[in-house]
């Protein structure tokens, strides 16, 4: 059963670094503009939010997808080459995409919030 309650994989691990990634995390939420955040394990499985479990499930599989077709043409046009980053932005959200080896880190920020 999906939880949207906060589950820290790094304290978890009892690597010590579980509370600068949480005070990482609670900086981005406080930025102007972010709706929310959702951070997606390898398998496209959301292991932190800040959503709602609909729409937690909603951007999980949709950008997981994204970005793999994202990342595979990177890839294509140079295969020494890989995704960093990507931003999608629409005219209500803009979409803020993080890749890591083992995790996604997904940002959803209305583009039009004061700065």
């Amino acid at each position: 059963r999906f939880s949207s309650k906060p589950r820290d994989p790094l304290a978890m691990a009892g690597t010590g670094a579980g509370s600068e990634v949480e005070a990482t995390l609670k900086r981005l939420e406080g930025q102007p503009g972010v709706q929310g955040l959702v951070i997606v394990n390898q398998d496209g499985i959301p292991i932190r939010t800040t959503f709602n479990q609909e729409k937690t499930v909603q951007y999980a599989g949709l950008i997981t997808q994204l970005c793999a077709k994202a990342r595979s043409a990177v890839r294509e046009l140079d295969p020494q080459n890989d995704l960093t980053f990507l931003r999608v932005r629409s005219k209500k959200h803009e979409i803020l995409v993080a890749p890591d080896k083992d995790y996604l880190l997904i940002i959803i920020q209305d583009p039009n919030a004061e700065k």
